[in-house]
């Protein structure tokens, strides 16, 4: 297979809830098995496999705690094996956590670069792995987030995790491209997810003056972005980064000159 034939196997980390689960159904609903992994959540990772098997397509399920490294790693072997090679591989699973840097503990640190990064180079690496010896191309997307490209107080880790994640990619790009494989990053901005505290709430009800576009994302607006990216019509897409944010980014002047407090300085 090569970047530009129709994939048939996808395997999603963390698709139990909102990003995850938003991108398993996606891939199902374009025709694509979906291997799907949780951490604590299985009953909401089954829910994801049923809404993906209504859609006609094969759902597999395995937990997976990426910050176990490298067992990590086989649990990718596993569901690999399980449905018989993969095309896509989606490193979705994440961690944060808001504290000062003067505060940050050191196991802080490793949960949150072990998840974020260690883990994620570890299940990247199994999933290249089976490409290149299956030899049929295929594609690495990586969630990572608009803090892979500008910081925020208290999100030292994450952001650091994320810089380095935005980095992997980019250099899988440059190694894994003669294999026929592309590596994308996705960069969420604020998405109601249960991550950012907004369970089932409605994105296009919130207000939010600091976006452009006045809302946070859906995570259905991101399964989109990703699905298109699997698909052969984002063949030559690789290395890049995109942004998917409301035009969050694009405030660092407009924010500053707002600001009217120091308060931004703390968490």
């Amino acid at each position: 297979m090569s970047i530009e034939q129709e994939a048939r196997r996808a395997i999603v980390t963390a698709g139990d809830s909102g990003i995850g689960r938003a991108t398993a159904v996606a891939l199902a609903a374009a025709g694509i098995d979906v291997g799907l992994t949780w951490h604590t959540d299985r009953e909401g990772a089954e829910e994801t496999a049923a809404e993906v098997r209504a859609h006609g397509a094969r759902a597999v399920v395995a937990q997976l705690d990426v910050a176990d490294i490298p067992a990590c790693g086989d649990v990718i072997d596993g569901l690999i094996a399980e449905l018989g090679g993969v095309d896509v591989f989606v490193n979705n699973a994440g961690t944060g956590t808001q504290t000062p840097f003067l505060e940050l503990t050191l196991d802080q640190w490793n949960q949150v670069i072990d998840t974020d990064l260690t883990g994620a180079f570890v299940c990247l690496q199994r999933a290249a792995r089976a490409m290149v010896a299956a030899g049929r191309g295929g594609r690495l997307i990586a969630v990572t987030s608009v803090h892979g490209h500008q910081p925020m107080v208290g999100s030292n880790a994450y952001d650091a995790a994320k810089h380095g994640l935005e980095g992997l990619m980019k250099n899988l790009a440059l190694e894994l491209g003669g294999s026929g494989i592309s590596a994308v990053s996705v960069a969420p901005g604020e998405i109601a997810t249960p991550m950012t505290g907004q369970t089932d709430e409605d994105p296009h009800q919130a207000d939010r003056p600091g976006i452009p576009l006045g809302r946070p994302g859906d995570a259905r607006e991101v399964a989109a972005l990703i699905a298109f990216l699997a698909s052969p019509e984002a063949a030559y897409i690789s290395g890049a980064s995109i942004a998917i944010d409301g035009g969050m980014l694009q405030m660092g002047p407009q924010a500053g000159a707002a600001i009217q407090s120091h308060d931004w300085r703390t968490v």
